[in-house]
């Protein structure tokens, strides 16, 4: 599968575990999606409080730019809104307390597309996966199904919230190349990606030789995804339709 299915009008959800690792997944997908009319709602299990190798940055200064930097990414590619959960970065888990936050922004939002993390990713030959991004994806995938849609999971959303179950429709797991299965054109997206993650100062720099090699890397990344599937740019997913 080398495209995906029709975007116009759908509700997009994108749910990560840090500010910035929405668009370093999918950036270039989000901004293509939203030029077809799709509305984008980010949705940040943390706020990225740790990531910072500075003693003297207090965490909760840096949740405080992390999260205006994600905002203004969030515009940058067209997405309508950013939702901070705020739980504690470094420490994510998959409890039913945070797949509670989780499922009670997908009632709220009623997204027909959730882009999330792949759980399954531990490590590569040369990394291993943070375990925030592990959690947040299992705990994403625990929400989507069966969570939002059953009436007597978390009843209090329906008693005191007014929150009706929810069904999701389909699934893009941001994945290991040899596990994807849809490969998405980002062509005439891949400068909103880049101009997006320029945003995350705070992570990726300021100076133009850190901001050249970023738009290096990022642009190399995309074009060793797409061009095994004869598209100059691209961004890789597990897509999953639910039934």
């Amino acid at each position: 599968m080398s495209e995906h299915t029709e975007r116009t009008n759908k509700k997009v959800m994108i749910i990560v575990a840090h500010p910035d690792d929405a668009d370093f997944m999918a950036a270039g997908t989000l901004a293509k999606w939203a030029k077809e009319g799709c509305s984008i709602v980010y949705l940040l299990c943390t706020s990225g409080d740790k990531g910072t190798s500075d003693p003297n940055m207090k965490p909760e200064e840096l949740a405080v730019i992390r999260e205006r930097e994600q905002e203004n990414a969030c515009g940058v590619i067209g997405g309508e809104q950013v939702v901070f959960l705020r739980h504690a970065d470094g420490m994510l888990q998959n409890t039913l307390s945070l797949r509670k936050d989780i499922v009670r922004q997908i009632r709220i939002h009623k997204p027909d597309v959730v882009i999330c993390q792949d759980p399954t990713n531990r490590y590569g030959d040369s990394n291993i996966n943070h375990p925030d991004h592990r959690a947040a994806g299992d705990t994403a995938l625990d929400a989507i199904f069966p969570s939002a849609r059953d009436y007597h999971m978390f009843p209090e959303l329906v008693e005191d919230e007014g929150l009706l179950p929810h069904k999701v429709l389909e699934v893009y797991l941001s994945t290991r190349e040899g596990n994807a299965s849809v490969w998405i054109d980002i062509t005439e997206t891949i400068d909103i990606k880049v101009s997006a993650l320029k945003q995350h100062a705070s992570q990726v720099g300021t100076d133009a030789e850190s901001l050249e090699r970023l738009e290096t890397r990022l642009k190399q990344r995309a074009s060793d995804v797409g061009t095994p599937h004869a598209i100059k740019y691209a961004e890789a997913f597990k897509y999953i339709k639910l039934r």
